[in-house]
């Protein structure tokens, strides 16, 4: 495994990131799998060097950030592994029970930092743009929480680039912390986030850590063009069917296919393996429910593709409209 800084700030990170929404108990996605199923995989991932590991509080309604409390300090000692953990979601009831409000935030650090029994994490970011909350609020109140020891850095994700450059203009103008990454959707099968917001977290020294690096399956073949689904979360999960419903889609997943062929491996470390060395890109957030699904990540960090091949997976793509932000 290989480390590296998350973006220009001094935190050191492993380059494959373990998402952990896919484990917590007594969850009602079909596809979770509990912590004794879990324990291996983060045991393995340990062993595999990782370090990096993402949660959020609304992820199986705050059990993800139960299990990542529970299972990460049995492998790794606090100040090895780097926890991050997000806020936006709705995850209590009445008008304040989620979004980027003082009183959201403030609130939500300390029942993510509950639930994971930790005093602190290492990356607090804001799951979404907050359109109702000025942003000179949001970012006042990400500072306090820095400034009271309850995280070490913060990030954002999915948003447009202007709204992103509008935060960290307004954080540098009061003298506030400023975001160090950006988790963004970014795979060989939606490609956007290359026209401005990479170049703008490239000029900015801001690390990409990208989710769905593997299209939630759909580039480890886990659904077919006429339409078949191959495993539980494919067939359960109906925000794949809105992020990924071109038919051009699946020639992507096709070019994938013929370059791990020609390699002798499974598509899922092609595809892992294109990102990883894509400009701007610290870490993709892999997530694994079964240990095929982290070895794969460990043996793309190690697997360079040629030009030729980079070629041909990135020939048959289509524009898509913006998605992921919402």
């Amino acid at each position: 495994m290989n480390y590296t800084n998350l973006g220009a700030s001094g935190l050191r990170v492993s380059r494959i990131c373990l998402g952990m929404m896919g484990f917590g108990n007594d969850s009602d996605r079909e596809w979770v799998v509990d912590e004794r199923a879990a324990e291996p995989i983060v045991r393995a991932a340990v062993e595999g060097g990782v370090t990096f590991f993402d949660t959020a509080d609304a992820y199986s309604g705050g059990a993800s950030e139960v299990a990542t409390g529970r299972l990460v300090p049995r492998f790794l000692g606090r100040d090895e592994a780097v926890v991050a953990t997000k806020v936006f979601m709705p995850v209590g009831p009445g008008e304040n029970g989620g979004g980027l409000g003082r009183k959201h935030i403030l609130s939500g650090i300390d029942a993510s930092l509950r639930r994971l029994d930790m005093d602190h994490v290492d990356l607090y970011q804001i799951h979404r743009w907050d359109p109702r909350t000025p942003i000179e609020e949001t970012m006042e109140a990400l500072h306090d929480v820095v400034r009271a020891g309850k995280a070490r850095y913060i990030g954002a994700s999915s948003m447009f680039a202007w709204q992103f450059a509008k935060a960290q203009h307004t954080a540098e103008t009061n003298g506030w912390t400023t975001f160090v990454s950006m988790q963004n959707h970014y795979n060989l099968i939606y490609r956007e986030e290359e026209r401005e917001m990479i170049p703008l977290c490239l000029d900015q020294g801001v690390g990409c850590i990208p989710w769905s690096p593997l299209a939630r399956g759909v580039l480890a073949g886990t659904r077919s063009r006429d339409g078949g689904r191959h495993t539980t979360r494919s067939s359960t999960d109906p925000f794949t069917d809105h992020l990924y419903s071109q038919p051009t889609d699946f020639d992507v997943v096709d070019a994938v296919a013929q370059v791990a062929a020609g390699r002798g491996v499974p598509p899922a470390q092609v595809a892992l393996a294109w990102l990883l060395a894509k400009p701007g890109v610290t870490a993709p957030i892999v997530g694994s429910t079964k240990r095929q699904h982290l070895e794969d990540a460990l043996a793309a960090e190690e697997l360079t593709l040629s030009d030729d091949e980079v070629a041909q997976l990135e020939k048959p793509y289509v524009p898509h409209p913006v998605l992921g932000h919402f």
